[in-house]
């Protein structure tokens, strides 16, 4: 017997468990919670809010760009290693406006995971690179940035 849709019988049926019998599998949480975010976003998370505390202060940063990178880009030309230390690798960049762009600062994502060990040491070194790239853009100290710099 056939068992086409034009007979009155319905079409194939949606599968409810795979060929192994554990059903289908799905998200471990739902989108909402924060265990689903992945490394990257919640980096972008802790640089969003480094920023937003720190605009409350500074308003002239809304026209400052804010951007993550995976790590650093290599220098344009030779460089002479610092103290005599060989390369060190930064944790972010401060980037002068142009022509076509605004002035940027960069926050190098894999060489501030590296150095944090938590996840809250992790935001407070995301925090202090931002304050000193910001200190370094406004042509002042870090401390009048902010003044809980370095205490996290």
């Amino acid at each position: 017997m056939d068992r086409s849709p034009q007979q009155g019988f319905p079409g194939p049926r949606p599968r409810r468990r795979d060929r192994h019998g554990r059903g289908l599998r799905g998200p471990l949480a739902p989108p909402q919670v924060p265990i689903s975010l992945s490394r990257s976003e919640v980096f972008d998370d802790f640089v969003r809010d480094s920023v937003d505390r720190l605009e409350r202060h500074w308003p002239q940063l809304s026209e400052v760009e804010f951007a993550v990178q995976e790590v650093p880009w290599p220098p344009a030309g030779p460089q002479e290693p610092a103290d005599g230390l060989g390369d060190t690798v930064p944790l972010g960049r401060l980037v002068p406006a142009a022509k076509d762009r605004p002035t940027r600062i960069v926050v190098f994502r894999r060489p501030v995971e590296i150095r944090a060990k938590g996840r809250d040491e992790r935001a407070a070194l995301v925090h202090d690179v931002i304050v000193e790239q910001v200190a370094d853009l406004l042509g002042l100290s870090p401390d009048t940035v902010d003044p809980r710099y370095g205490e996290e």
